[in-house]
Formats: structure tokens, sequence, C-alpha cells
């Protein structure tokens, strides 16, 4: 288990990142179009896991924008967008916003969370996802992890890109 606090208040997750320079575990996510979102879908590409929990927060829907900023710069890259939310709210939101240059994916129907070791257990969003970023090579390994220690604050953008390097 690992420890972050929501406004000051300590949360619990279900376990640890996975570590860096291990293989990412397997994911499947449901995406806006009720698809599945797997890691085998973006084969020998660069994969950001922006992790998080609800878009319906500020912070949420900030580092989902400024992650679709970056991402239309990134060669050979994508970015998923991973939540809790329900597919038809992320698919509402990237179409009000704009957003075109990343991927959602919804954990509600998969182990996604438990896998990463990112669900929350306790406090005012168990069960939501923390605040996390996850890097990952073109072979599927970790070169890169952030477990945001305040979940009301935005992630490291820059660390994210400049694992790419």
């Amino acid at each position: 288990m690992a420890t972050v606090t929501f406004k000051g208040i300590p949360v619990q997750t279900i376990g640890e990142l996975p570590a860096v320079g291990a293989k990412a575990p397997e994911f499947s996510l449901t995406g806006s179009d009720l698809a599945d979102v797997t890691s085998g879908s973006f084969a020998g590409k660069r994969i950001i896991l922006n992790i998080f929990p609800s878009l319906d927060t500020g912070t949420c829907a900030a580092s989902v924008r400024e992650f679709n900023k970056r991402a239309a710069s990134l060669d050979d890259t994508v970015v998923v967008c991973a939540s809790a939310d329900l597919p038809f709210a992320a698919g509402r939101f990237c179409a009000a916003e704009g957003i075109d240059d990343v991927v959602t994916g919804s954990s509600f129907r998969s182990t996604f969370g438990k896998d990463f070791g990112i669900t929350q257990v306790d406090g005012p969003l168990a069960n939501l996802l923390a605040r996390s970023v996850v890097v990952l090579d073109r072979d599927g390994t970790v070169v890169y992890t952030q477990l945001v220690p305040e979940i009301t604050t935005e992630p490291d953008y820059d660390a994210a890109i400049a694992a790419l390097a």
C-alpha cells in the first residue's frame, strides 16, 4: 500500500505503482465508444498513462487538457487518460472541450486500478483511482512513475514528457 492525501487527509491505495524497469501490467479499459482500450492496442508505441479520480473535478480536467495539448507534439506516443468515470462522461467532456489528442479509458469494469496499485481503499474518494502518471516505452517497460502525493494537485507534466527522451 502507498499513502497519498486528499485535502490533507491520508488515503491508502490498494498497492504500489509498478517499478521503473519492470514490465507494466497488461491493461484493459473501456473507451468512450464502449470499445476496449488495451495496452495491446498501442503495441510499438510509447504510452503515457494519465490516471486520476474523475473528470468532474477541476484538477483532473486540467490534467486532461494539459496532456492533450502536449500530446499533439509527441511522436509515436499515445496519452491514455484513465479514470473510473463512465465512458459516456469522458466522451462528453472531450467533445465539449475539443480534446482529440488523447484517448480516454474507464476502469469501471476492469482490474486496472488494482493491477496498477492505485485504487483508493479509503477516504472520501474510496474506490476511485489515485492521481498518478505511468510512462511506458515501446516494449511496455515502465520508464517513469509518479504517484502524486496530494490528489488535488496536478502531476509533473515536464518529468513525464522528459522520461520519453
